[in-house]
């Protein structure tokens, strides 16, 4: 009888958390980067005497910890280790244009007197950016438009900064109740007789044409919740004859934050921890399976 092959880890497969609750997967971490299980322990030791070293050494406590290096940020990740949910939409074929709201003074979006609503102007959904957006008051019924960041200024009709604030329409005025801004592809709707306070702004945002979007708000004092959650995680399938796989099962994670990292002309790599934490049921912190297929 020969001996059997080593067994041996190489690169990395994939992690999947999942529920405890259901044993449901959030899903799978595929570009997984790097990951680690760590087991740190204290030995304590007993000195005493001239001795310089010590008579006796015990464990103290083991510091279990997974590492995680991924390489994508799907939803569930917010979940666990920033505390809340994304709201994910599906597509949106004519973009998405927010409530048109009063930032700085009041005279801008008014019942009455002001401008009703931001909507699409017919035919430009390919002119939608995305964008935060600033209307300020620059006369009683005209105005300029701030978009703040130049990061789609290219989609569809090119949008031109005017100044170093950020401007992208000046002094624009209402024609029948309406004004336009065709290279943002926006149209606004005046309502009653317009009573500009000059410097007064509001805002609004933008989605252009999309096939989804998510959004979430982290921190939220009420919404903000750190599930304990299971992990899987795989080493890379051996290759040759030996097809070796190897698994292991974290029965009870926790997390609490993460670095979003933004570095110039590089992938972003997202640092994750957890815990692992003694389940009683199982009275364990993992399980491991290796195999060797024929």
């Amino acid at each position: 009888m020969s001996r059997s092959a080593p067994k041996s880890i190489f690169g990395v497969h994939g992690v999947t958390p999942y529920s405890r609750t259901t044993g449901l997967p959030y899903g799978e971490l595929r570009i997984a980067k790097n990951s680690s299980l760590s087991m740190q322990g204290d030995l304590i030791d007993q000195f005493g005497g001239s001795s310089k070293y010590p008579w006796a050494s015990e464990e103290g406590a083991i510091t279990a910890e997974l590492s995680l290096n991924i390489g994508e940020l799907p939803n569930f990740i917010y979940e666990l280790f920033l505390g809340v949910a994304p709201t994910a939409a599906s597509a949106q074929s004519s973009g998405s244009i927010s409530t048109i709201t009063d930032k700085n003074g009041t005279s801008i979006v008014d019942a009455t007197n002001g401008i009703a609503s931001v909507f699409l102007l017919s035919g430009s959904s390919a002119n939608l950016k995305l964008g935060k957006y600033v209307v300020k008051a620059v006369g009683t019924d005209t105005f300029n438009v701030y978009l703040n960041s130049s990061i789609d200024q290219g989609r569809g009709t090119d949008t031109t900064f005017l100044t170093d604030d950020m401007c992208v329409a000046s002094a624009v005025a209402f024609t029948a109740s309406v004004a336009s801004v065709p290279a943002l592809g926006l149209s606004f709707a005046q309502i009653g007789t317009l009573a500009f306070t000059t410097s007064d702004t509001a805002t609004f945002e933008v989605l252009p044409v999309n096939s989804s979007s998510d959004s979430v708000r982290i921190g939220g004092t009420v919404a903000t919740s750190f599930p304990e959650y299971g992990a899987l995680v795989y080493g890379q399938k051996r290759g040759g004859t030996t097809g070796q796989m190897i698994e292991f099962d974290c029965f009870r994670c926790k997390s609490a934050g993460m670095p979003i990292p933004f570095e110039m002309g590089a992938w972003a790599g997202f640092e994750l921890k957890a815990k692992l934490l003694h389940d009683e049921t199982k009275d364990g912190i993992f399980d491991m399976r290796f195999v060797s297929p024929t």
